[in-house]
């Protein structure tokens, strides 16, 4: 039986907003079939790249981006706020649901992540797939990754540290440190470790780098990797989506302050993948309702618009009843939920409107 093949293209380095809306552009034109199963490389100027569902104001030190130069983006996918630069390789999978027989997000970031760790390998280190979605040497965090569904189409994405100074990190973002103390640590610098820390002057070359990521691939994902070209259609729906949305200012600071309001009423709630906060007003008296609320963190759901779609369902929500209309909501609708439970979402909306009381 012949492998499932994959086109694998290299978009070089680009300025981070125009490389997530390339993102946009090859999950669409995999949705309408005009390109096929891909594997993409790609690579950031200095930038602080924050998740779908983040605060940006609380993640990244904007001042500090703003006065060095340091682009400052959203993402289309969940997740935390990371620190790109040149010295690291971004790489992204983009394919359908039956290329590997595997429907689960959870059972699909196991796959992607043991085969890119296998590849990571090949170079002398030994990489190993941590839980939830992270890959790690000696407990030191190499890649982390992430993706979600559109559709019939999955995108996952992973960044390898290649070579990279962790206090521009640091300086970028700002880091929790509950993160910190769930591992131990005292400072983010001792989370993350480089190839170069690693390898020091047997450091490959960014094409031995990129083809033994690919040899992990083929082997640990049964696939057929072949080197392709861009097509002139993805050039163009990136453009647009560059211009239309993820390219502006509206976009990246669509959540930026939410805390803000003597009126709202906020909670933050751990998970074990991450974190989740809420933040709501409320209308009525006696027995108010929900007028609307908003969810952020650094978590992953699949499909996309999950969360808008649960925060449209709870507007007008007897607040006595928030937390079943909750339940209810992820009853009825088809999502896969990677780091993040329908029971977390209902705590933190649970203790936000009780800061009312």
């Amino acid at each position: 039986m012949s492998k499932p093949a994959f086109r694998v293209i290299d978009t070089g380095l680009r300025e981070g907003r125009a490389n997530i809306a390339f993102d946009q552009a090859l999950i669409e034109a995999h949705k309408e079939g005009e390109v096929p199963d891909t594997i993409r490389f790609l690579r950031f100027p200095p930038t602080a790249l924050i998740g779908r569902h983040q605060a940006l104001s609380q993640e990244v030190r904007l001042d500090h981006c703003y006065d060095n130069d340091i682009g400052v983006v959203r993402r289309i996918t969940g997740g935390g706020a990371i620190y790109l630069d040149q010295g690291q390789l971004g790489w992204e999978l983009a394919f359908s649901r039956k290329t590997l027989g595997i429907s689960s997000l959870e059972e699909l970031t196991r796959a992607i992540c043991e085969a890119a760790a296998l590849g990571i390998g090949h170079l002398g280190v030994d990489a190993k797939f941590r839980p939830r979605n992270d890959i790690e040497v000696d407990g030191r965090k190499i890649c982390g990754t992430g993706g979600f569904f559109d559709g019939d189409t999955l995108f996952y994405q992973g960044t390898l540290l290649i070579d990279m100074d962790p206090s521009h990190m640091v300086a970028a973002l700002n880091v929790p440190t509950v993160k910190l103390k769930k591992r131990g640590l005292d400072s983010a610098e001792q989370r993350v470790t480089t190839l170069k820390a690693l390898l020091g002057d047997d450091l490959p070359s960014l094409p031995t780098i990129q083809n033994s990521l690919l040899a992990g691939f083929a082997v640990g994902l049964g696939i057929e990797p072949t080197w392709g070209e861009i097509t002139a259609g993805e050039e163009n729906r990136a453009t647009a989506a560059f211009e239309e949305e993820i390219g502006t200012d509206e976009f990246v600071h669509e959540i930026d302050n939410p805390g803000a309001g003597a009126d709202v009423l906020a909670a933050s709630h751990a998970c074990p993948g991450g974190a989740v906060s809420c933040y709501l007003r409320l209308e009525g008296t006696g027995a108010p309702r929900i007028r609307e609320v908003l969810f952020t963190g650094d978590f992953f759901v699949t499909p996309p618009r999950t969360v808008f779609d649960l925060e449209a369902y709870l507007r007008g929500v007897p607040v006595a009843e928030a937390g079943d209309a909750v339940e209810t909501f992820f009853a009825q609708a088809s999502v896969d939920l990677l780091s993040i439970m329908p029971a977390d979402f209902r705590t933190v909306l649970e203790n936000a409107i009780a800061t009312a009381s």
